[in-house]
């Protein structure tokens, strides 16, 4: 599409072919309001993708404008403070990326919310190495979502993605006093080191050293600046003298004073929490990133001309993006501008009961919730299921969905989570009252898949012990999701285009004795093996009396209680006993568990390692057994040898396809998978 604002001027011939190919006027009601291509090209010089033939890859910037008198944008705190054109309007845009099916596809468009600003589904769903603009065959992968005729999209939605080429950003505007005064207010960060650091950035890191840039601090020599220093989440905090710390960055051997670093004499230690609350100003409309995702999805679906023109849209957001699809449905958000549903189908995929930082002022949506930090941000909030429930502290009865049921814009929802997330992301809550006393089924609408045994992310295989922040006491769990999300993608696709049933929901429950409080957990006595005894809690927060408006007042917040979280129960290998039971666990080589404990050295050894779970090996004879005291079978007193290992695992896998919670079309790389598991297994186990 031409852009208004300057169009196909000083662009080379091949991208104004481009754009003048995409060249027409969006009606006045969408809230799109042009689009400009910055590049174009077929998928692997035009390769066909079984019967969907060719894709080609758009990229390039959506420009939006957002009228503050809309009652479906009354939710986007500070709106009506930011700056508005001639009409009214407030402008924003976003990063954008499609590949198209040329001949249209199968009708579907499967948007990923970008974790971070990157693109995380053709690495989880096609086993493709990672890319910010895929080209080669290896980016690819197995091209399962192209052979199965999806419009796939990103979209940019939070501004404070880190500075990187490739990365995918919402470009906001920001809020204002009425007076054209900046607005102040006060800001958080918190983090827990793995080894001895000098400095840190304000923006939140999480593994691998990516996430936000956050807020740089406005008054450097502001007494409100305070940092604190803790033990535990919920430890007293200890101020550290003013005198010991300051705002500074070491860059090319000089250091340099910075808004954006906090340096500390001596070092952060591992092992500890630090938190420093600071002085910040101009805040961003950051709830502009959810009206994005709205008005984009909306444009595809409901503009004929629209640059990828599809029939229905399906939403899917891993971890973050996850939370960021709870929140979405929490706000309204799938009623667009005219009140018509958006998303008809959304996969929330390891999100806990998590919301986020979506929507408020001064909001960081970098921010997640882990066990050692950020700690105490607006993410596990009440209400936590779709169905209404009742907050025995306030009175309070409601339900995440009140008001997309009230729109009737209720989509078709899957929510995936692991053991990890009943340990580290209070997962429990999503079926549960909030004292953790009685369960609460989902609504027709929901279904909830529990993937036994699992990591919030697959570790490694072969499994090994992980370095840095994810050193735990254990080899990290690298048991697979691909397959299984295969078939829930196949699963929701079909219950959106024509109504078919998806598998019933599997997962622990309070009354089956397989959802228990902590003082319950079965776990065996394995050898050397420390028990994890603190799941990462839900805290009620009070946050300030304008909090109700989105503005938050006061920093830290105050802790006014917990919710009850829940853990699944175990069997006597120490394995969760109900839900998606994937070979592995069914036929198991090891005990998988969802949390993985801290490495002594990296200090805080009770805590959580975020996002790992652990892998614990049988022992491979009954004479281990025996020598160690090992309370579980080994694999010879299991299994009669590699043949019979695999003739079980097949037969695994063959129940999970009759359940159409693992396709046909995979058997062939599941099997070759569980040789693997099986040859390293049976061989010594490696020293740690």
């Amino acid at each position: 599409m031409v852009s208004k604002r300057g169009g196909c001027a000083g662009m080379q011939r091949w991208l104004i072919a481009a754009c003048l190919s995409l060249s027409f006027a969006i009606p006045s009601s969408a809230h799109v309001d042009h689009v400009t291509v910055a590049k174009r090209a077929n998928v692997l010089g035009g390769k066909s993708w079984g019967g969907y033939g060719s894709y080609e890859k758009l990229s390039g910037r959506v420009y939006f404008a957002a009228d503050p008198s809309n009652p479906h944008n009354r939710q986007i705190v500070d709106l009506r403070l930011a700056p508005r054109d001639t009409k009214g309007q407030v402008e924003f845009s976003a990063d954008f990326y499609i590949l198209r099916p040329k001949n249209g596809g199968n009708g579907s468009l499967l948007l990923e919310v970008p974790n971070r600003g990157g693109k995380g589904l053709l690495a989880v769903v096609q086993n493709a190495k990672g890319s910010s603009d895929p080209t080669t065959s290896a980016e690819f992968g197995d091209g399962f979502l192209l052979r199965k005729g999806f419009t796939i999209a990103w979209l940019g939605w939070q501004w404070d993605v880190r500075d990187a080429q490739g990365l995918m950003r919402l470009y906001a505007p920001v809020a204002h006093n009425p007076d054209g005064s900046s607005i102040r207010g006060l800001v958080r960060a918190d983090w827990t080191p793995w080894q001895t650091t000098a400095e840190w950035p304000l923006g939140h890191l999480i593994v691998g050293n990516i996430g936000g840039t956050g807020y740089p601090v406005s008054d450097p020599n502001s007494s409100k600046n305070v940092l604190t220093v803790r033990d535990c989440p919920i430890c007293s905090r200890r101020t550290i003298p003013r005198s010991r710390w300051h705002f500074a960055h070491e860059a090319g051997g000089k250091v340099q004073p910075s808004d954006r670093f906090v340096r500390l004499d001596g070092g952060f230690l591992p092992g500890k929490i630090y938190e420093i609350v600071y002085t910040a100003k101009d805040p961003v409309v950051v709830g502009l990133g959810l009206a994005a995702i709205r008005d984009f999805a909306s444009y595809l679906k409901y503009d004929s001309k629209a640059i990828a023109p599809v029939k229905r849209a399906e939403a899917l957001g891993i971890s973050q993006d996850g939370r960021f699809l709870r929140h979405f449905l929490w706000q309204d958000f799938n009623a667009d501008e005219r009140g018509r549903k958006v998303l008809d189908g959304v996969l929330s995929m390891v999100a806990g009961a998590g919301r986020g930082s979506f929507n408020h002022r001064f909001a960081q949506p970098s921010r997640d919730s882990e066990p050692t930090s950020s700690i105490f941000y607006p993410t596990d909030l009440f209400p936590f299921t779709d169905r209404p429930e009742r907050d025995p502290a306030t009175g309070q009865v409601a339900g995440f969905l009140d008001a997309a049921r009230r729109s009737h814009t209720v989509p078709r929802i899957f929510f995936w989570n692991t053991s990890f997330e009943y340990w580290g992301r209070a997962a429990s809550l999503i079926h549960t009252t909030p004292d953790g006393t009685r369960d609460i089924s989902p609504g027709p609408n929901v279904r909830i898949y529990f993937g036994v045994g699992q990591g919030h992310f697959p570790a490694p295989f072969p499994p090994r012990v992980l370095v840095g922040d994810l050193h735990g006491q254990q080899m990290a769990d690298p048991n697979p999701r691909i397959w299984v999300w295969h078939a829930l993608i196949v699963d929701i696709d079909e219950w959106v285009r024509n109504g078919t049933p998806p598998p019933p929901s599997t997962y622990p429950k309070i009354a089956d004795g397989t959802l228990v409080p902590l003082d319950k957990l079965a776990f065996p006595k394995i050898p050397g093996v420390a028990v994890a005894r603190i799941p990462v809690e839900a805290y009620r927060l009070d946050f300030g009396p304008r909090w109700p408006a989105g503005i938050i007042s006061i920093e830290p917040p105050r802790v006014l209680g917990t919710y009850k979280v829940l853990v699944p129960q175990v069997d006597r290998d120490g394995i969760d006993r109900t839900g998606v039971r994937i070979p592995e666990i069914a036929v198991p080589l090891a005990t998988y568990t969802g949390w993985n404990l801290r490495d002594p050295s990296i200090g805080m050894p009770q805590a959580l390692v975020p996002f790992t779970g652990s892998y614990i090996p049988l022992p491979l004879t009954a004479a281990d057994r025996r020598r160690t005291g090992d309370p579980r079978l080994s694999i010879e007193e299991r299994y009669k040898g590699r043949d019979d290992y695999l003739a079980r695992y097949r037969r695994a896998a063959e129940r999970l396809i009759k359940e159409r919670l693992l396709l046909q079309e995979d058997i062939p790389a599941i099997m070759s998978r569980g040789e693997a598991e099986w040859n390293f297994a049976t061989r010594t186990h490696p020293p740690r």
